[in-house]
Parts: structure tokens; C-alpha cells; sequence
């Protein structure tokens, strides 16, 4: 199979059918206080909230619930107010979108004292499918992940495949099962170290830029880094074990479902190569986002829409 790299581009055309991506579509939609309520006044606050067996889940919703197609799960960093650019492309009457804040996260509640030991992939899929059981949907969904999300896409695949269309995986991490002990170790102390010594407001500013090419406007910068100041450290404590003990490339192997893998070719946090080495996994091309960072999904907004059959909310 050919695995050259692709790029992604949206579907309206500009002058002589050039296709335009407008830089600055994602600002527009993360400063949209429509696509994200309370993003001025601190915390963006989940829209939704239901109650499964497995604990509580935050979320945000557009279009309508019956009809979702689409299921976005965020990075470590990061949390459900990172799609807006997705989330305003959706109008009430289209095909729903769905984006959760996963255990630990936003409003949804933490794993249980047990799972919290020493976190998987598994534990966060059995949520995300009690989480969708709770709403009743049980059609096949394409499930987006973005980073760390791409390691729970991947799991929920194999727990239960009659259920996933296909796989979305951005800038994916592919966990650090595969380094040796003390790397590992030493990778996951020096995150929690970065928690506990600057809170989550402090590793806000001193991280949020690396989610994000240094030419990035301060205003998208400003948005990523509220989002990150508001991970609980509980929550980013598990979520980062989770990553310590992650083998993407190995749950890639058997799937069953049709997978994309797609980065910007400025990202810093998951270089072209890692996303280069899952493309290859799953037997497909790596697609190009363009010139962009880690936070593809706002930094890239339009191209990431179109990847996902979404309209540009930048078009006019």
C-alpha cells in the first residue's frame, strides 16, 4: 500500500480553484462564546453531563444525538473545549458530534481507586462505551482522538469493533510501553514533577506554547493554555500513567476498522516521524495538516473539518 504522505485541504475553492484554508478559522471558532461558553470567564464549562455505571462523564454536543457520526477524545493536556473549531462547524439539525472530557477531566468523574493504581488504555474505552451506552448509541461511530485520545480510539476499537466505522487519529502518541524502564520512568516523573511543582496554570504557560508553531497568534496561544490550566492533577496523574504504559502500534496491528493518522509537519510534541511510524502501522498515509503544531484540531481547524467531513467555519 502507498504510504506517501497526503494533505488535507478544505472543500471551497479560492481564486483559479486554489484550494484556502483560512489561518485564522480556528481563532474565530475557539473565541466564538457560541462555540465556547465560558471561555472568558474562566473554566469552559461542560454543556452535558450523564451519570453510567462506571462514573459520571462531562461532554459537549452539536448537531443532533440520534444521528452522531462523529466521537472526539482529547489529549493529556487538554480537555473538550479543544474541538470548538469542530464543534461550530455542526449546525442543531446536521448529524450530531460529540467531544467528552475523559475520566478525571472537566466535569466527568475520576477512575475508580482501583483502576487509578496503575491506569490502561482499557480502562478509559470500558468508560467511553458506558459513557455512549448511557446515551443510547449504539450504531457504528467514527471515533476521533487527538494525542493521547489516539491510544483510547485504538483500544475501544478492539473491545468492541462491531461498533467503530472507522478510526481518526491526530498527532497521535503512541504511549511509551516500548522504551526501556528507565526512560519510561524518568518521562513520566519529570511530568508529574511538572505538575507538582508549577500547578496546572503554571504548566499552562510554560507548555502551551509548545502545542503550537512559534508564529501561532497570541490569541490561539491564550486558548490552549486556558484549557490546559484547567486539567485537575488527579485526573492528569492517571492519564499520565496511562501514556506511560501505552502500546499504540501494537493495538494498531488488529483492528479491524479503516484508520487515518494525520499531524501538522510542525508538530513538536508528535514529530512527522513518530506519526509517520503509526501511519505505517496501520497500513496507510500519513496525511499532512500543513505547517502547524501539536493542537491540530484549533491550529489547524479547517483542515482537520475537512479531514473529518466537516464544513470550514471559516469559509464565507
Amino acid at each position: 500500500m502507498d504510504r506517501q504522505a497526503t494533505t488535507v485541504t478544505p472543500a471551497h475553492a479560492g481564486p483559479q480553484g486554489q484550494t484556502v484554508i483560512p489561518a485564522n478559522a480556528g481563532i474565530q471558532a475557539v473565541m466564538d462564546p457560541r462555540a465556547w461558553p465560558g471561555m472568558t470567564g474562566g473554566r469552559p464549562t461542560a454543556a452535558l453531563r450523564i451519570n453510567t455505571p462506571l462514573g459520571a462523564i462531562g461532554y459537549r454536543q452539536a448537531g443532533k444525538l440520534a444521528g452522531t457520526r462523529l466521537v472526539l477524545l482529547h489529549g493529556i493536556g487538554s480537555g473538550s473545549a479543544s474541538w470548538s473549531a469542530q464543534l461550530a462547524a455542526v449546525t442543531p439539525k446536521q448529524p450530531g458530534l460529540l467531544a467528552w472530557d475523559a475520566p478525571g477531566y472537566g466535569d466527568s468523574d475520576g477512575l475508580s481507586l482501583l483502576d487509578a493504581a496503575w491506569p490502561t488504555a482499557t480502562h478509559y474505552a470500558e468508560r467511553l462505551w458506558a459513557w455512549l451506552d448511557a446515551l443510547g448509541l449504539t450504531h457504528p461511530l467514527t471515533l476521533v482522538g487527538h494525542s493521547l485520545g489516539a491510544l483510547v480510539v485504538a483500544r475501544a476499537a478492539l473491545l468492541q469493533p462491531q461498533r467503530v466505522a472507522a478510526g481518526v487519529l491526530l498527532a497521535p502518541a503512541q504511549g511509551h510501553a516500548r522504551l526501556a524502564l528507565a526512560q519510561r520512568e524518568r518521562l513520566l516523573n519529570d511530568r508529574l514533577a511538572a505538575l507538582a511543582n508549577l500547578g496546572p496554570a503554571g504548566m499552562a504557560q510554560q507548555r502551551g506554547a509548545a502545542m503550537l508553531t512559534p508564529d501561532a497568534p497570541a490569541e490561539l496561544l491564550a486558548a490552549v493554555q486556558t484549557v490546559m490550566s484547567q486539567v485537575q492533577p488527579r485526573g492528569y496523574t492517571h492519564a499520565a500513567r496511562m501514556l506511560a504504559g501505552g502500546d499504540l502500534l501494537t493495538d494498531l496491528v488488529h483492528l479491524q476498522c479503516p484508520v487515518q493518522v494525520a499531524s501538522g509537519h510542525a508538530d513538536r510534541i508528535t514529530p512527522p516521524a513518530g506519526c509517520q511510524q503509526v501511519a505505517a502501522a496501520a497500513g496507510v498515509a500519513w496525511v499532512d495538516l500543513g505547517p502547524v503544531g501539536h493542537a491540530c484540531p484549533l491550529q489547524a481547524g479547517a483542515a482537520v473539518n475537512a479531514l473529518l467531513g466537516l464544513p470550514d467555519v471559516g469559509a464565507t
